[in-house]
């Protein structure tokens, strides 16, 4: 597949879906560096990257702004989201891939391109991903998909 874009879910893809709250109610959450480094290389590969996420918290978005991909949070319907953003940037749907986990990427997952999930995955998403990875959330699964993409381009 010759990809323009991949889109990933937040929560469960590039963490294990876990938070640790603190007294004053700052969320905290773990990530994978591996994932960063494959973030980057896929930046050289001139492929589009943006997160999509349900959740609004500024969590997310500081993961964003350090792997300087864009970042879109609030979205109940991640399938408009994405259509949006490849209208406005003239990239092909079915040139794209998505990595998600949960029910709620169920139906970007079923109309892009390519579909990926962690291996932890919802039973209902681990049905329809074209590829499951053997990453469980937050274990490097981005850094999985960028060998994956490195396979396909060889």
């Amino acid at each position: 597949m010759n990809f323009e874009a991949i889109f990933y879910d937040f929560d469960g893809v590039m963490t294990d879906n876990t938070v640790q709250i603190s007294q004053d109610g700052s969320e905290f959450v773990r990530v994978n560096r591996g994932d960063g480094l494959a973030i980057s290389e896929i930046k050289k590969l001139k492929i589009y990257q943006a997160i999509i996420s349900t959740e609004k918290n500024p969590v997310v978005k500081a993961r964003s702004e350090k792997l300087q991909i864009p970042c879109f949070q609030g979205v109940l319907n991640k399938l408009n989201e994405v259509n949006n953003i490849c209208e406005a940037k003239k990239i092909n749907l079915k040139n794209s891939a998505f990595i998600g986990n949960d029910i709620n990427d169920k139906e970007v997952m079923e109309s892009i391109g390519l579909s990926a999930c962690p291996s932890d995955s919802n039973q209902t998403i681990l049905g329809i991903s074209d590829i499951i990875l053997q990453s469980k959330g937050g274990d490097g699964v981005i850094r999985e998909f960028y060998d994956y993409i490195l396979g396909e381009i060889r």
